[in-house]
């Protein structure tokens, strides 16, 4: 994979500059997110100046004027999230947003399986989700439905405006981010000597870099046509999300090229693999085939487990599955994506017809998923764990 980046990006030679940057900032973190944590705290805080939960909720659902004496770490925290910077075209964003939900199933199929358990190869955020019981055992496939729901709510139509899911949800995951941070920072049990601070601007801006360029990359490898027009429409929908998240804004990117290159270079600082990752990724692979497919429920659960080791071998690589203790299989299923995904290309995708089909498909496929992996519980990111 870091062969590949460097090639598309164009890196003729490793940015010592950047590196050092980020480590440095893998002891930065998101400062309004911190300040907003520090006055939710029950401790040390005058009662005048704490934030609750409810005044959160609050002024997130309809805006922090209607929090009444609203207390001044909340206004500050949504000053900075409810401005709007000049760069921002909602315009662009839609398109972009569009362009992911006509992914549909490819989209899940990328960030699952390249973004999320290919990440899962190096120490350090892998050990935090296993520390905080976030993708592991029977709470496995209910976080891959959390990520589910907000990924959808970010790419419906409108979702990123004020009053969208998205925006919403992309506010409510930075708070959770920042409560995580201050939790595992000053708990001990943290190696931050070793890895930075729990959530670090490193490691959100690499994140960040999964949804948006490697999403895009991953779905070429997969035969969808990505347009350079279309390009610069989902780097711009997840410029703006990265906004929201607290990212640093120099690391929020407009081109794939960018934010490519920078991805090479975060590869490059990773630690290496520990146990946690094979922990998450046979969580993972194991709840497929307990997922709720319908009937012939056991015959379409092997199938769909099958299905994810065989493109897993496609994305990973044989060496990256024997690393994290999955079996070895070979990408069968690849060939009959790639040819789906070139006929929508180039058959579906150039009518407005053909693009809303996809839409509507690619949406339903998302609204399935969810259901599955929330088994029937109601759909909704997790509670704010102070």
């Amino acid at each position: 994979m870091g062969r590949v980046l460097r090639r598309v990006a164009g890196v003729d030679h490793v940015d010592e500059d950047l590196l050092d940057l980020i480590g440095r900032r893998m002891y930065a973190r998101d400062e309004p997110g911190a300040a907003l944590v520090r006055a939710m705290r029950k401790d040390g805080i005058a009662k005048t100046e704490r934030v609750t939960t409810a005044q959160f909720r609050t002024a997130l659902d309809e805006g922090v004027r209607s929090v009444p004496d609203a207390p001044a770490a909340l206004l500050r925290f949504f000053a900075v999230v409810d401005e709007v910077p000049d760069w921002v075209d909602f315009d662009l964003l839609e398109r972009g947003a569009a362009v992911v939900r006509r992914m549909g199933r490819t989209a899940t199929d990328v960030l699952l399986q390249l973004s999320l358990i290919g990440g899962y190869r190096y120490g350090g955020p892998a050990d935090l989700l296993v520390a905080t019981g976030g993708l592991s055992g029977s709470n496995a496939m209910r976080r891959l439905g959390e990520t589910e729901t907000w990924t959808r709510a970010v790419v419906e139509p409108g979702g990123m405006r004020r009053d969208g899911e998205g925006f919403r949800l992309t506010v409510h995951v930075r708070a959770m981010h920042a409560l995580i941070n201050d939790r595992f920072e000053t708990n001990g049990r943290w190696d931050v000597d070793r890895w930075g601070l729990p959530v670090n601007q490193s490691d959100q801006a690499g994140t960040l870099g999964l949804f948006n360029s490697t999403l895009l990359l991953g779905a070429r490898f997969l035969g969808r046509h990505v347009s350079a027009e279309d390009s610069l429409a989902v780097m711009h929908l997840w410029k703006y999300v990265g906004l929201l998240l607290g990212v640093n804004e120099d690391w929020l990117f407009d081109t794939e090229r960018e934010q490519n290159a920078f991805n090479y270079h975060v590869l490059l600082a990773q630690d290496g693999q520990t146990p946690a990752g094979a922990a998450l990724s046979a969580a993972i692979v194991d709840g497929e085939r307990h997922l709720d497919h319908g009937r012939p429920t056991s015959l379409r659960a092997r199938y769909t487990q099958a299905r994810l080791l065989s493109m897993l071998r496609y994305f990973l690589g044989k060496r990256s599955l024997q690393d994290l203790g999955l079996p070895v299989t070979l990408p069968w299923a690849v060939p009959a994506v790639i040819t789906k995904n070139l006929a929508a290309s180039l058959l579906l995708e150039p009518s407005e017809r053909g693009r809303r089909h996809l839409d509507r498909v690619g949406m339903e496929f998302r609204r399935d998923r969810a259901r599955m992996l929330f088994e029937g519980a109601r759909q909704e990111i997790g509670a704010l764990p102070l």
